[in-house]
């Protein structure tokens, strides 16, 4: 049993708890509670009760207490977009952000875009930082700087060749203002899109509308770089087509343009000069073909490219997916070197740009910004995407309950009156080895029934 048991990867502890759960008289509602929100690795617990009766008569149609329950605990899934935190979870998010992005490119009335939205010119951008010292790479068939042809997942890719003359400053300062940037290029864009089309901003506006939807992601050196679909629209948004002379040859000068001109002044502070942050050179913006159509750079290609670096954070540089409060911790952490000179940046620029906050964000390399986000008319939200698969769980329920549709006027009304308190979150030992192997069974579940599909339905690709 022990060797059974080291192969499972059980310890002791988890295994003592394992058998504490198999043999409790609510092992199997708990593995039903685990099972429903995906393998969670961190579930909220909640404490309460709902009641559901006819707004009319008042008679009792439901009720419902955790009382019943395991602990006197229902658990639900804590919806982190972290796959370091949580696989299960960050799976949905990717699923999400997968929609979220092809409905913006194929289009989709019932996400808010009109399938028509398909023959908008629209690009796929990769703005990138600068170069802030010389790093290991694998430049194409020639060998490194350092002269060694380097393995794809060889652990020295994106550190420096020489630690004492990279800009550690300047680099966690660069992803600090990355946001600000971003920002500054779009509102660029917008006027060199103009320019370019011989119009005034105001002219430009009433014909044509630019939507977007991006993603950061780390590169290997810990610098923060934007993926994103610029789209062009008319002058209603995706529900009109855009003028004639919104082409995608307009849209990729302008997008160069814009980025060249984008430039966020830092003041000086203690031993810090003023620096003045720009995009770096390596900008590359490819048009987006339909799908099917034989093009590198396809709809289904994009969407699951983005959706796939929404799960993921500064983690990948090897730093850590939570906040660090000084230098000592990042010993016991047992930090990477180049992750740790950047985190050490941070934390040392802190009291010269209070404003920053690069002391909350060091874990994040100095990044503060948000990893996925859209212009408002790009497509539906996450939030949206949230509710639908809210509302669809929950009309299961009430028909497994023989509950009326309370948006059916020939049914009786219902009232449900609800309370519910946090109780906290988290497995024992034994639950989370419970959760990872309900977690690895769905998934693989999920492979198998992607397998079997021809491949041009294969909608999830890269985002499981």
């Amino acid at each position: 049993m022990t060797d059974t048991a080291t192969e499972a990867g059980l310890g002791p502890a988890t295994l003592a708890d394992v058998l504490r759960l198999a043999g409790s008289t609510g092992f199997d509602r708990i593995q039903e509670q685990i099972r429903r929100t995906g393998g969670c690795s961190d579930p909220i617990h909640l404490q309460g009760s709902t009641v559901t009766r006819d707004a009319h008569t008042g008679q009792l149609l439901h009720s419902y207490s955790t009382d019943t329950e395991p602990g006197g605990r229902l658990r639900i899934a804590c919806g982190n977009r972290r796959a370091s935190r949580c696989p299960a979870c960050a799976w949905t998010y990717a699923g999400d952000t997968y929609h979220l992005i092809r409905a913006g490119l194929v289009g989709d009335p019932n996400k808010g875009t009109p399938e028509a939205i398909r023959d908008h010119p629209r690009v796929f951008a990769t703005l990138t930082a600068p170069s802030f010292g010389r790093v290991h790479n694998r430049p194409g068939s020639q060998p490194c700087a350092c002269g060694i042809h380097h393995q794809e997942d060889a652990p020295e890719l994106g550190t420096p060749l020489d630690p004492a003359t990279y800009d550690y400053a300047g680099a966690v300062l660069w992803n600090n203002h990355a946001s600000d940037l971003w920002r500054y290029f779009t509102i660029y864009l917008r006027r060199d899109i103009a320019r370019r089309a011989g119009l005034t901003q105001k002219a430009a506006h009433e014909q044509s509308r630019v939507s977007f939807g991006k993603v950061a992601e780390y590169q290997k050196r810990g610098a923060v770089h934007f993926h994103a679909v610029i789209r062009f629209d008319g002058p209603d948004g995706p529900d009109s087509p855009p003028p004639a002379w919104a082409t995608v040859d307009l849209l990729t000068d302008a997008i160069h343009a814009a980025a060249a001109r984008v430039a966020v002044d830092v003041p000086p502070s203690g031993d810090q000069p003023a620096r003045t942050l720009r995009w770096g050179a390596q900008l590359d913006v490819q048009p987006i073909g339909a799908f099917g159509h034989g093009e590198d750079i396809t709809e289904q290609a994009v969407a699951s490219y983005v959706a796939k670096y929404a799960t993921k954070a500064a983690e990948t540089t090897g730093t850590v997916d939570r906040r660090i409060g000084n230098k000592e911790a990042l010993v016991l952490l047992d930090v990477p070197d180049h992750p740790r000179r950047l985190i050490e940046a941070c934390l040392d620029l802190h009291p010269l740009y209070p404003d920053r906050k690069l002391q909350n964000w060091a874990h994040m390399l100095g990044f503060r910004g948000h990893f996925s986000t859209k212009s408002r008319r790009y497509s539906t939200t996450l939030g949206a995407l949230r509710q639908v698969r809210a509302d669809y769980r929950a009309a299961q329920q009430r028909a497994a309950l023989g509950l009326p549709d309370p948006d059916d006027e020939t049914e009786a009304t219902t009232l449900t009156l609800a309370h519910w308190t946090y109780a906290g979150h988290g497995h024992t030992p034994g639950e989370s080895w419970l959760a990872a192997n309900i977690r690895r069974d769905i998934q693989q579940n999920r492979e198998i029934a992607r397998e079997e599909l021809p491949a041009w339905l294969d909608l999830e690709g890269a985002v499981a």
